[in-house]
């Protein structure tokens, strides 16, 4: 530029090199004319847009605050503007050039703008503006520089130089009282006028942004108190809401899938969801470039100062150049450490950021989706696949949104690195091209090894977690049927899977190491080779120096960075491919139909005279659409095929088996063999149907407006069917279905959300009190809520884990009944109920007399004396309407409904009408399940029959966060334990990874370390030689070079391999079977107070993260630590005046840290906490969809899952920002460490020499990276040890008693010497020989501190009888069965105290508890309080064939006692595992059992016969098919004693009948105990046991009992039941 626009002879430099400065004409034209044209620009746009909005102010109290920073900045920018103004006019007496003037006008005018702008300011934001904060921090910089400018020039002593100094002030000010924090003030004026929240976030100025100081408050919370959600509720921005991000991204799908439809091709999820939030990738993909440009700045600095030192070392003393240069050098390096800082954590963030904004996006469209999802839909994506999508597949794409902006910027970085090598080092750069070229395709092999065997192993952790879930789901089950060792073997053959896949994982990890750690020695190893042999000018030898090497080294250090990020940028892309290409599956699958239901408002659809409610007209419905059934039957003939080699018995069985169509008569097995829709409808019609047929036809239907109908008919007809074509949940092929009016569902499974009682009622509904407490009286739960210790806020665990089946249903009745809607669908909810509370339900609110007597109501119905009552019967048989009419005309027909009533009812003229059931009555007669506080207090609540005493469950209604959270309760706990996670705990985790491993590995780091300084040493040894040394010993100082890598490169994978294949595998493989073997000895009290997600989140979450996160955290902590070491120790052999300031670094590293912790684990256990609601509450959903869909409150449920899914996301937006905090923290100390370094290299560079400064500086610059990682990796790791206490914790719970007799002579416990001489060996494995069983004053509870539910019973029952046990609810009838087990203990016996566990740590430091009486009785004991427990009585004993059970091995008793259970549990797997999970019968005995079981035809019909895969929890067989399946299992034990627990309350009485004919034909000879709530069932026993309130009432044969009459309490309840009548007749 000329000197005449510039006025000066320097010109437009822009530097000086006589003054180590910049020219005047550059300061004026660059620092301060082009930013003031922009600020001229920025601020006229602002305030246009400002101005153009609508104005809304904070508060007054906002205001008045605001106005005093205002008028603060005000003063500073007048004062401002008149020192500029005042050095404009001395300027202009001076002749100023161009250029000053063209710098002072545009800076002036800036500034005045300014002054406008911060008017406009004040009414718009509550914090400073950012324009305004960029602006002053400019000038402040600029400003600096331009004084020392002048002061160099000698202008010190003039005017201009005084006025640009108050000028200089004022922007100081100005600069503090912009940056000055602004009150967080609760709520401010949206633009649509509304009051909204305003975050900490949203007040913070950019200086505050950049470092993330908005974040201090809640440090400083956290540091004081443990962090409570409340704390950090509503931080996060508004537009990552999930609200927002799905309705963008809603849209915007729509729109592409109909164009995409249009065009004949497949939508694309990916593509659409990078153009909807791709445009907020591009300023985080310019700030990563940013960073990169400033990462490698500090190269090109470094190799200047280098440089600057070599001069000065050399030059003469006068010749020397300024020290202040270096010094100018030193603060460079400094500031550009500090800018590639901020731009870290900017980017960081930003990438964290828009993948939160990704993740609420999908979740919400997975949500709104898994809503309308079709019947055919809904078999093909599973419960758990849609739950997948939800939480990993939405997490993958969140974490991997990161990977977009880094592989721009890694390309960026390797591109760049390379050119600046190639200026370095010419053509001998390309080496560590052909190094990259081989290593990449090797890295990815590598990176394909891991992903392959990682989704091997969770392909088996899913299997193994799947198993222990039902196992633990049903463990009663399991330990009746003494199964723990079989399933034991099954978990241990996918564990061993899993740790043959992570080996594998392990070694390639190992490897995959190398190539990140060794590539920059390697690289420069090769590259060092070639220059020094061809890199010299023509070909010849290159000289090396000490800038040469160490700028080089650092080059490949920093080009390692990329290089390691592609295989992991790989993986992440290719993973949020996957993860989109799995959620598009379930966003392109098949809607539910919404118009194949009419839907009319509640006027009806008839005439004035009689107006129809439900109207079906020539129906035909099926689970699956013609093309499935067909696509099913195809698939099932080839598995046929394949499995005809494998299980020749099938083809032979097959063969013989009668036809399914042989017999016209209903006998069980023609049920068998009919469609099980009823029952289970989507699986069972996805597994059975052999034929392209509908479920239902020839369907018409109508009731009339307020009548009640009744649908009736065997298991299997198709009646749960029926209703669900009612609600639109199956295919409707032909006809028409009108609904008038809103419709409240009821299922057959009573649906329960997490939430209190009074929720589950209202429902969404607004509450009104006194419809409130007709409807709660009507369902009969006013005893109940009475009971519970927070009434009807009491809260109810997940699937009502702490409420019977019969409190369930009643729950779902009153939730229907409140909506007031105009039709109810009611699909048998009242077999679930004892005979007095379904006689309650009917005539307070379902009958003809009760409250919904004037609404429309369908009822399904296995019991039949109601019927009389209906206005309307409808008779179901083989999916069709057979018969239809009332109940007289039904009788009159004599055909189907006849025929049942005839035969199984209580004949009308003999029926009396029954007795109300008062409260008294419900409250007397329903005790039995357990309703616990923490700390131990527990409460008595309601229950009904088909609950059994022993299925007593704990509420989480005290604890903070109900039961719905128990992972969040559980981290709470190890919050409050953190101090105790210390030394002992790791102690405890290098025990089991060994001793000798922990140590080698530590060792081998320190070695690898060594040899790496040692290689920089070496390198700077051989720079220091003259050339002519250099050019003699070049292979020499290769070899060593060589030699000292290869050592570096063998102990990388030597401690990788130890790390990840030795001690990680051991640790993991011995705490996972510690872990297996003690919770499947725990006794049932322990899973009767935990649920079972807290049980599996120790197998599952904490396994995993014992399997993959602490190897690598304790990796990463090894390896960082030695590299610090290493670089501490290099930095301090150079330069030892810095061993003064490692204290003070180590202090304030240490202080950081402990600050950060405390906050960090606080938020990382809120994090957990916050997912926990938003999975389950889409599970509830899932599972009780068809309600959702029935009662169209889609709308309400889709804001709940926003809402949840907001609280999640802002959890973890707390969390990833309190992570930037800390790296902004940590490496604003690593770019001290870099100034430090560097101006102590300046000083003592005549000492230090090149080598020696070189060496010190490229360990100071990689120190910052290594530091933070240090740190992060510390915190991790005492993050993930929690993982291992946990499982510690369970690991050292107290087991039930020693299940072999063996066992318990080496455990020195009481033995039955006589044991084997009691029982008879030729019987299957030994088994008793009488079967009697003799009660000796046996007591029993549930759990220490709570009362007695078998009080002093003394009863014998020989052996060979038949004894009936009858008693209200509630009576201890179920209690003795779980005696005979020894599930329960008898009371203050041995083994009742010895396996007595204290609460969870969670339960245990859940919130104080205030104490509530127990129905009446004195407080229960906290748990804390047992020791001082009075010791009771002996609760005396139980014998067989009078040895004592107490004195055997658990095996030993319960494998000679057999049962049908009243909640039949099958197991995914064969069903001859179902059967046999030993292996111990041949199936020649399999099929025998499944004959007399009536179930051969069936399994027959299967394809696999034996070897049919059955699915979780036995979905594909109806519940009377798994009825007989464990009907089969108690036929294959061939036990002297059989236990029937309300074995057929869940069947219709034709089912019942027949099982009960079983039993008395193939166990004529044996002891049978029958509970039952059916008193027919037990008419025919020997005797009768009327158990009341735990206490024998009476004992003896029934006709006797009856003949007491109203003096026996077993007449009564016959007589409740209808029976004495039907007695009386047969007698006669």
């Amino acid at each position: 530029m000329s000197s005449s626009f510039c006025g000066d002879l320097e010109g437009w430099g822009p530097t000086i090199p006589e003054r180590v400065d910049l020219t005047p004409c550059f300061e004026n034209t660059i620092l301060f004319g082009v930013p003031s044209l922009i600020a001229i620009i920025a601020f006229t746009a602002r305030g246009y847009r400002l101005l153009s909005e609508k104005k809304h102010d904070v508060s007054k109290e906002g205001r008045v605050h605001n106005r005093i920073l205002y008028v603060a900045s005000l003063t500073c920018l007048a004062v401002a503007c008149a020192a500029l103004i005042a050095r404009l006019v001395q300027l202009n007496q001076s002749s100023p050039s161009p250029a000053t003037l063209f710098g002072s006008v545009t800076l002036l005018v800036s500034w005045i703008l300014a002054l406008g702008l911060n008017h406009l300011e004040l009414g718009y934001k509550s914090r400073s503006s950012t324009y305004l904060f960029t602006f002053y921090a400019v000038n402040i910089v600029s400003s600096l520089i331009h004084i020392r400018t002048l002061h160099d020039t000698g202008l010190s002593g003039e005017g201009q130089f005084v006025s640009f100094c108050v000028y200089f002030g004022a922007t100081v000010v100005a600069f503090i009282v912009e940056a000055w924090p602004r009150r967080q003030y609760p709520q401010q004026d949206n633009k649509d006028g509304k009051k909204e929240r305003l975050t900490s976030y949203e007040q913070a100025n950019l200086c505050s942004r950049l470092s993330f100081y908005y974040m201090q408050g809640m440090f400083s919370t956290g540091f004081r108190r443990p962090l409570l959600e409340e704390d950090i509720a509503g931080q996060m921005p508004k537009h990552l809401q999930t609200q927002r991000s799905f309705t963008h991204l809603s849209r915007m799908w729509e729109e592409h899938k109909k164009k995409r439809q249009a065009k004949g091709k497949k939508p694309n999820l990916m593509l659409l969801t990078l153009r909807a939030f791709g445009p907020k990738l591009v300023p985080v993909t310019l700030i990563s470039l940013t960073q990169s440009v400033l990462e490698y700045s500090q190269v090109l600095l470094l190799g200047v100062l280098l440089d600057y030192i070599t001069t000065s070392t050399s030059a003469e003393e006068g010749a020397r150049p300024p020290i202040k240069y270096g010094i100018i050098l030193a603060v460079a390096l400094f500031l550009s450490t500090l800018l590639a800082t901020l731009a870290c954590g900017q980017f960081f963030q930003g990438s964290y950021v828009l993948g939160i904004e990704f993740r609420t996006a999908l979740i919400g469209l997975i949500y709104q989706k898994s809503l309308v999802l079709s019947p055919g839909a809904r078999q093909r994506s599973t419960v758990g696949e849609i739950s997948n999508h939800m939480s990993v597949d939405t997490e993958r794409i969140g974490f991997a949104v990161t990977a977009f902006p880094m592989s721009v910027s890694s390309v960026f970085e390797i591109v760049l690195a390379i050119y600046l090598l190639y200026n370095r080092l010419g053509a001998s750069s390309l080496t560590s091209v052909g190094v990259i070229v081989m290593i990449i395709p090797m890295q990815g092999l590598m990176a394909k090894v891991v992903n392959k065997a990682k989704d091997k192993k969770l392909e088996a952790m899913d299997n193994r977690i799947r198993i222990l879930t039902e196992v633990l789901s049903s463990i009663k089950t399991v330990k009746m049927y003494s199964w723990e060792n079989a399933f034991r073997e099954r978990v241990a053959r996918f564990r061993a899977t899993e740790i043959k896949f992570l080996r594998h994982m392990g070694v390639a990890f190992a490897f995959m190491c190398i190539m990140f750690s060794s590539l920059p020695l390697v690289m420069s190893l090769f590259t060092f080779v070639i220059y020094s042999y061809f890199g010299g000018p023509g070909g010849t030898r290159g000289t090396i120096s000490a800038q040469m090497i160490f700028v080089t080294v650092t080059l490949f250090a920093r080009l390692s960075q990329p290089l390691g990020r592609i295989s992991g940028m790989t993986s992440s892309l290719i993973a949020l491919r996957v993860a989109f290409r799995r959620i598009q599956g379930l966003l392109v699958e098949e809607e539910l139909d919404l118009e194949q239901i009419e839907y009319r408002d509640n006027n009806g659809s008839g005439g004035s005279e009689e107006k129809i409610a439900l109207e079906i007209r020539d129906g035909v419905f099926a689970w699956t659409t013609l093309r499935d059934e067909q696509l099913k039957k195809e698939k099932s003939e080839k598995e046929a095929e394949k499995k005809k080699k494998a299980a020749k018995d099938t083809t032979t069985i097959e063969s013989s088996s009668p036809s399914k169509k042989t017999s016209p008569t209903p006998t069980i097995d023609s049920i068998m063999t009919t469609s099980s829709s009823d029952a289970a409808p989507p699986p069972i019609a996805q597994d059975i149907v052999t034929e392209p047929l509908p479920t239902l036809t020839n369907i018409n239907l109508t009731v009339p407006q307020g009548s009640l109908t009744a649908v009736v008919g065997r298991v299997g007809q198709g009646k749960s069917s029926l209703m669900s074509a009612l609600i639109g949940e199956m295919y409707k092929r032909h006809g028409q279905v009108i609904v008038s009016g809103s419709v409240a569902y009821v299922s057959q499974v009573a649906w329960i959300l997490n939430g209190s009682l009074r929720d589950n009622i209202l429902f969404g509904s607004a509450f009104n009190q006194s419809k409130y407490d007709r409807i709660v009286e009507s369902a009969g739960l006013l005893p109940d809520i009475r009971i519970l210790p927070a009434g009807d806020m009491t809260e109810i665990g997940e699937r009502g884990i702490n409420l019977s089946g019969g409190q369930k249903q009643r729950v779902a009745l009153a939730r229907a009944a409140y909506q007031d809607a105009d039709v109810y669908l009611l699909d048998d909810p009242l077999s679930a109920v004892d005979a007095h509370v379904d006689q309650h339900l009917w005539d307070r609110l379902v009958g003809p007399e009760g409250l919904l007597k004037d609404k429309t109501r369908v009822l399904i119905t296995h019991g039949i004396h109601h019927l009389s009552e209906a206005d309307q019967i409808l008779v179901m048989k083989a999916g069709e309407v057979a018969e239809t009419g009332t109940y007289k005309d039904l009788m009159a027909a004599g055909k189907d409904f006849y025929q049942l009533i005839t035969d199984y009812a209580v004949q009308e003229k003999k029926k009396q009408e029954k007795e109300k059931v008062t409260e008294k009555e419900l409250l007397g007669g329903e005790i039995g399940a357990v309703v616990a506080g923490s700390k131990g207090k527990e409460l008595k609540a309601g229950v009904d029959t088909t609950a059994p005493e022993a299925d007593i469950k704990t509420t989480a209604a005290t604890e903070t966060n109900g039961a719905g959270e128990d992972d969040a309760q559980l981290v709470l706990a190890e919050e409050a334990a953190q101090s105790k996670l210390g030394w002992p705990l790791i102690k405890a985790y290098f025990k089991s990874a060994s001793y000798l491993y922990s140590f080698l590995s530590f060792l081998i780091y320190i070695l690898s370390q060594a040899s790496q300084i040692g290689v920089n040493i070496w390198l700077q040894h051989w720079s220091s030689r003259s050339e002519a040394s250099q050019r003699d010993g070049v292979p020499l100082f290769l070899g060593v070079y060589a030699i000292l890598v290869l050592c570096y490169m063998a102990s990388d994978i030597g401690v990788n391999l130890i790390i990840f294949v030795g001690a990680g595998i051991r640790s993991s493989r011995l705490l996972h079977d510690r872990l297996a073997d003690k919770v499947l000895r725990l006794p049932m009290s322990f899973f009767d107070t935990t649920p079972v997600g807290r049980i599996v989140n120790r197998f599952s979450t904490d396994m995993d993260n014992l399997d993959s996160e602490l190897p690598n955290n304790v990796t990463d902590v090894y390896y960082f630590l030695s590299i610090v070491l290493g670089t501490i120790i290099v930095i301090s052999f150079n330069l030892p005046i810095f061993v003064a300031l490692i204290p003070i670094l180590l202090f304030f590293y240490f202080w950081i840290q402990v600050y950060y912790m405390r906050t960090s684990r606080a938020l990382k256990r809120i994090h957990m906490i916050s997912k926990s609601p938003l999975f389950q509450h889409f599970a509830e959903t899932l599972a009780g969809v068809s309600t959702i869909r029935a009662m169209r409150c889609h709308t309400r449920f889709s804001d709940d899952n926003a809402r949840k899914s907001d609280r999640s996301a802002n959890a973890y937006w707390a969390y990833i920002t309190a992570n930037r905090w800390l790296s902004v923290r940590l490496e604003f100390l690593g770019a001290v460490v870099v100034l430090a370094t560097a101006l102590l290299c300046v000083w003592k560079m005549d000492e230090l020499g090149t080598g020696g400064a070189g060496l010190a500086l490229s360990y100071s610059l990689t120190v910052t990276f290594h530091i933070t990682y240090l740190v992060t990796s510390l915190s991790n790791l005492q993050n993930q040890l929690v993982s291992v206490d946990r499982i510690l914790e369970y690991c050292e719970k107290k087991p039930e008693a020693p299940l072999t007799i063996e066992k318990m002579e080496v455990e020195n416990l009481p033995v039955a010497r006589d044991f084997r001489s009691a029982l008879d060996e030729s019987e299957n494995g030994g088994q008793w020989k009488e079967g009697s069983i003799e009660f000796k004053n046996y007591s029993t509870r549930y759990r220490e501190g709570m009362e007695l539910v078998i009080k002093n019973l003394s009863v014998r029952v020989e052996g060979g009888e038949k004894v009936g046990i009858v008693g209200r609810t509630g009576a201890g009838k179920s209690s003795l069965t779980l005696a005979l087990f020894r599930l329960v203990e008898a009371a203050n016996s041995h083994f009742a105290k010895a396996s007595y566990n204290t609460p969870d740590r969670d339960v245990a430091s859940a919130t104080t508890v205030t104490k509530s009486p127990s129905n009446g009785n004195t407080e229960n004991l906290a748990l804390e309080d047992l020791k001082s427990v009075e010791v009771e009585e002996s609760g005396g004993s139980i014998e067989i064939d009078g040895i004592d059970i107490s004195t055997i091995g658990l095996h030993d008793l319960r494998n000679r006692i057999a049962i049908i259970p009243q909640d039949p549990t099958l197991f995914a797997g064969t069903l001859r595992e179902n059967l046999d999970p030993f292996s111990e019968q041949n199936d020649a005995d399999l099929w025998t059992a499944l004959e007399r079981a009536h179930l051969k035809p069936h399994i027959s019909s299967l394809s696999g016969g034996l070897s049919h895969e059955v699915s979780q929890g036995g979905e594909n067989f109806s519940v009377g098919q798994r009825s007989l399946i464990c009907l089969a299992r108690a036929l294959l034990r061939k036990t002297k004693i059989l236990i029937l627990d309300e074995a057929t309350a869940a069947v219709d009485m034709e089912t019942d009948e027949l099982i009960q004919k079983t039993i008395r034909k193939e166990f004529k000879d044996r002891t049978i105990l029958t509970i039952a709530h059916r008193i027919k069932t037990v008419m025919d026993s020997d005797k009768i046991l009327v158990l009341d309130q735990g206490r024998m009432k009476e004992f003896a044969a029934p006709e006797e009992l009856l003949e007491r009459k109203s003096g026996s309490l077993f007449y009564q309840l016959a007589e409740q039941a209808g029976e004495v009548g039907d007695r009386l007749e047969e007698e006669k």
